[in-house]
């Protein structure tokens, strides 16, 4: 019997698939979040967010790191499909470890992986149910099937998901009623994260109008969540009923729901992250990467800087009347932003601590470490030499400064210590990145090159008119920035940005 498209997996994905029309649709945003909630709410997962993630400091990092990955993973082309599963593994092999009640926890296990995707799934029905347009049988197959696909890309054997669809609601239901919890990572997503949500790139300098719009917005994002969760764990985990909120979560499903139709490049998602991931003075963005439409380089000609300019204007115009006519103190964007010099306190809390639970450890590295490998899109052996570089960093930082051999080094620590860290273990990691981002090995890093690595910050830090780094530069550099004190143009956008 011969295989036909339907029967092949790769029919599953690409611009045809049910994920493909979802991912550009408004009411997807609002299932991410009910999506990463449930997730957070598996103990394995929770206890991974907690350790190793930068969900907390660098919210809209990791926001644009999974859209890219998802786009990836569903795109059309199957090597680069391949290639990203290729790398999801190798990120997740790296993730194990035990939770505060020393449970264990291993981000390769197939069962959890499977509850991940089960939660996409479930959470993209859920959407529709709650809009208003709850998905037919055919459609819902389909979308099941396509995300059991994604699931195998993976690597894992299939079993971890059910057969059918059917089946499917008995495990979700099993899973909702017994195996999730009130994690730590699931109460600082409803309750923390979106209070002191930061500002993405683009709204960076209008402070006063994102803290005026979070402190309405957070919790009543918040509210919607809790109120599309299942009826079973609102009640185990004791999450609060407030009254209406059932009427306002459908009413925002509902509101979503009508932006489809918007005219399509209105709404797009690779769009929309574009704009969000702009630099302050929209000369750039960070939408280049493979796998989102664009260039993104911002070109001559190109009309958006112009726009983003007289609009980023008028909300500073709107911000400087909005304190006038409120209580609302003014709120300052990064301090000092134009200054060279930082204090070590600022470093500790805004580049060393990436995952933002007060103390620098192995997982702050080695989040530095996965975002680099993220930009330059390495493949093995360059990714392993760029953690190990870190990893010996991390024990050369950990010799000098854990002071009282707990395993990690706190703010107070850091700040006691002479804040130069530029030791042989630090020049190594220049030197591999180097030569990671000197893709053609001409000893020199080019506009292109560099693009990769600072790509929203790259119309205005390549000095010189020959737009080259040597060597020499290139590690100097990243060793004045890494080593504690000196600002950059370049690295703060990198390691600091939200």
């Amino acid at each position: 019997m011969t295989d036909t498209a339907e029967d092949r997996p790769e029919s599953l994905f690409g611009r045809d698939s049910q994920f493909h029309r979802f991912f550009n649709d408004p009411r997807w945003a609002l299932a991410m979040v009910r999506a990463t909630v449930l997730e957070a709410a598996h103990p394995q997962v929770g206890a991974a967010l907690m350790d190793n993630s930068t969900f907390v400091a660098h919210p809209w990092r990791r926001l644009h790191n999974t859209l890219i990955s998802l786009q990836r993973m569903f795109g059309d082309d199957d090597q680069t499909r391949q290639r990203e599963a290729a790398r999801l593994n190798r990120l997740h092999a790296r993730l194990h470890g035990s939770d505060a009640r020393h449970r264990p926890y291993d981000a390769m296990d197939p069962h959890v992986r499977g509850w991940v995707v089960a939660t996409l799934f479930e959470s993209s029905v859920t959407m529709c149910r709650l809009s208003g347009q709850p998905l037919d049988q055919s459609t819902m197959e389909r979308l099941y099937a396509e995300f059991k696909g994604f699931h195998a890309v993976l690597g894992d054997d299939g079993g971890q998901l059910p057969a059918t669809l059917i089946e499917f609601w008995s495990y979700y239901d099993h899973m909702v009623e017994e195996e999730l919890e009130n994690t730590e990572a699931l109460r600082i997503i409803l309750y923390k994260l979106f209070d002191h949500l930061p500002a993405p790139p683009l709204l960076d300098g209008v402070p006063t109008i994102w803290a005026a719009g979070r402190t309405l917005a957070g919790p009543v994002i918040g509210t919607i969540t809790v109120a599309s969760l299942p009826e079973p764990f609102r009640r185990r985990a004791g999450l609060p009923e407030i009254p209406g909120a059932q009427t306002l979560m459908q009413g925002a499903y509902l509101a979503t729901g009508l932006a489809r139709f918007l005219p399509d490049n209105w709404i797009r998602t690779d769009s929309l992250t574009e704009l969000l991931f702009r630099s302050p003075d929209g000369s750039d963005s960070s939408a280049g990467s493979r796998g989102f439409a664009g260039s993104g380089r911002g070109n001559l000609g190109d009309p958006q800087p112009v726009a983003l300019t007289a609009l980023r204007g008028r909300m500073k115009q709107a911000g400087a009347l909005f304190r006038l006519v409120t209580s609302l103190p003014e709120q300052r964007g990064p301090a000092g932003a134009s200054a060279p010099e930082r204090s070590a306190d600022e470093f500790f809390t805004a580049v060393l601590d990436q995952t933002g639970d007060g103390y620098l450890d192995w997982p702050d590295l080695a989040a530095m470490a996965r975002e680099l490998s993220s930009r330059l899109d390495l493949d093995e052996p360059e990714e392993t030499k760029l953690y190990d570089a870190f990893a010996a960093w991390w024990r050369e930082l950990q010799a000098a400064l854990d002071i009282d051999g707990d395993g990690r080094v706190s703010k107070d620590e850091y700040a006691a210590a002479v804040p130069s860290l530029a030791g042989p273990a630090l020049i190594r990691v220049a030197e591999v990145l180097f030569d990671a981002t000197d893709k053609d090995g001409d000893e020199f890093i080019d506009a292109d090159e560099y693009r990769a690595l600072f790509r929203r910050a790259f119309g205005r830090t390549l000095p010189g008119a020959d737009a080259r780094y040597s060597r020499g530069a290139f590690v100097t550099e990243f060793l004045s920035f890494m080593s504690g004190r000196r600002r950059s143009t370049a690295y703060d956008p990198l390691f600091a940005g939200a």
